[in-house]
């Protein structure tokens, strides 16, 4: 039995990771961390996500429970993630991270763990979009130059950041099938007179509203033809399973960085 914690425990994902990690076979609830200053520090975990009394009481602190866990599920925010993982790290634990927003400097500093730690970092966990990501390489591929990329995403009124990190990880993998910088050639709205697109650019259009979970379009269009792939999210519950599957998957690797085309095996 594998034994998970989950960190940001009260929070809309939190408790959607321990909904998905109570139903799933083979791991178990292992510890449930808040901010310190939490009102529900000492609440039933499982009483709070909704799933009834799991024995875990919510802790403030990653330090009180390090002896309790073998992975680490974090959808937090990039400090506390990058805190976390050091945390994980000088303990020999693993982690799950499906925190956005990272700064490139953040980025390096995560991936600088996988040298101490065995780590999943995706900007999505979903089964669905992590297929979508291997599709859109192969169709830019195919597709060539001769397509403008427009991608467009959509989420809930709290999201903080934008473009969605699965929105960027879309376009890295046009980018990178095309042979092409996406901080070159990204272009993030566009407003007034702007002049024609040029070729290689990849737009990003975002939208922020009511309670959308997530949907992204990359649009492929030329003269006569285009093309759409979609994915839409209408439960937070399929990011949690991928996080519950990668967190399974995880144990007993070596240290490194993977992500969900590890999990999923559909690296070339």
């Amino acid at each position: 039995m594998i034994r998970v914690a989950v960190t940001g425990a009260a929070g809309r994902m939190g408790k959607t990771n321990i909904e998905a990690l109570h139903a799933a076979d083979g791991v178990e609830l292992g510890a449930a961390i808040v901010e310190p200053d939490s009102s529900l520090i000492g609440a039933d975990a499982g009483e709070v996500a909704g799933v009834g009394k799991l024995g875990v009481s919510i802790v403030g602190s990653l330090q009180e429970v390090l002896n309790d866990f073998d992975v680490l599920i974090d959808f937090t925010a990039p400090q506390a993630t990058l805190a976390n993982l050091a945390v994980c790290a000088e303990a020999g634990k693993g982690m799950v991270i499906g925190t956005t927003g990272l700064t490139p400097e953040e980025r390096e500093q995560l991936n600088s763990f996988g040298a101490k730690m065995p780590l999943v970092f995706a900007s999505n966990m979903s089964v669905g979009v992590n297929l979508c990501f291997k599709l859109l390489a192969e169709a830019a591929k195919a597709l060539g130059d001769d397509y403008d990329v427009e991608i467009i995403e959509a989420h809930h009124h709290h999201k903080v950041d934008s473009p969605s990190g699965t929105a960027l990880s879309m376009g890295e993998a046009v980018a990178g099938a095309l042979g092409r910088d996406l901080q070159e050639c990204a272009v993030y709205g566009r407003e007034g007179q702007v002049g024609a697109r040029t070729k290689t650019e990849i737009g990003f259009a975002t939208v922020r509203a009511g309670d959308v979970v997530g949907d992204h379009t990359v649009l492929f269009a030329t003269e006569g033809e285009r093309i759409e792939i979609t994915h839409k999210a209408s439960s937070r519950m399929t990011f949690a399973k991928g996080a519950v599957r990668a967190s399974k998957w995880l144990a007993g690797k070596d240290n490194g960085v993977y992500d969900m085309q590890d999990v999923l095996s559909l690296r070339d």
